[in-house]
């Protein structure tokens, strides 16, 4: 599985877009797009990187919840590429097929199961590959660096449920990617947490 991280607008606020492909672009891979950003500025990166003979450059795309800087481009995309699938939980316009937790999907040349995780939006999911120990999170909060606040019992639910999977690179919908102390990150947060007011 290859991830590229896509360049941003400089000029509006978006977020991380990740085009993922197989290892070797054969024809079975399912070139997927894993959230677009705001507007259609990746278009011209897309059309440089190699995604196989014979395919299209995007045949998916996932949105990892409906906020304008995640799937603002969604209609450019689909006018320049006309991906096979677009899957999101909330059916907004241009998505063809809903997600849900727990469902499987391919990405590149992996299977990769969508993690319904509300807490930043209610229709916000994750996507864990786990031949790759690879999560794309997008907006979910992971760290909690102090305790304070207040927190849903869901969102409490999903940390732990994060924590006890093998997560060894976390691809966010804003920030670095995150390659080193994950477990140990996650399991301070559900630390704070519990030292919060849960809901």
């Amino acid at each position: 599985m290859k991830v590229t991280l896509l360049k941003k607008n400089p000029n509006k606020y978006t977020c991380n877009a990740y085009l993922v492909r197989g290892d070797w672009n054969v024809i079975d891979d399912v070139n997927t797009l894993i959230d677009i950003g705001s507007d259609g500025y990746i278009i011209d990166e897309i059309e440089t990187i190699s995604t196989g003979v014979g395919k299209k450059r995007v045949e998916q795309v996932i949105l990892t919840h409906e906020h304008f800087d995640h799937s603002g481009g969604l209609k450019e995309i689909i006018k320049a590429y006309n991906p096979q699938r677009v899957i999101a939980f909330s059916m907004i316009n241009g998505v063809t097929e809903k997600a849900r937790d727990g469902k499987w999907v391919r990405i590149g040349d992996r299977d990769a199961q969508i993690l319904h995780t509300p807490g930043h939006s209610n229709d916000s999911i994750c996507i864990y590959v786990p031949s790759e120990k690879v999560l794309f999170s997008g907006d979910m909060q992971l760290q909690i660096k102090t305790p304070g606040g207040s927190y849903t019992k869901d969102y409490f639910d999903i940390l732990v449920r994060l924590e006890r999977m093998n997560i060894q690179t976390i691809y966010s919908g804003h920030d670095d990617p995150i390659t080193t102390g994950i477990k140990e990150m996650l399991a301070q947060s559900i630390e704070n947490v519990l030292r919060s007011k849960i809901i």
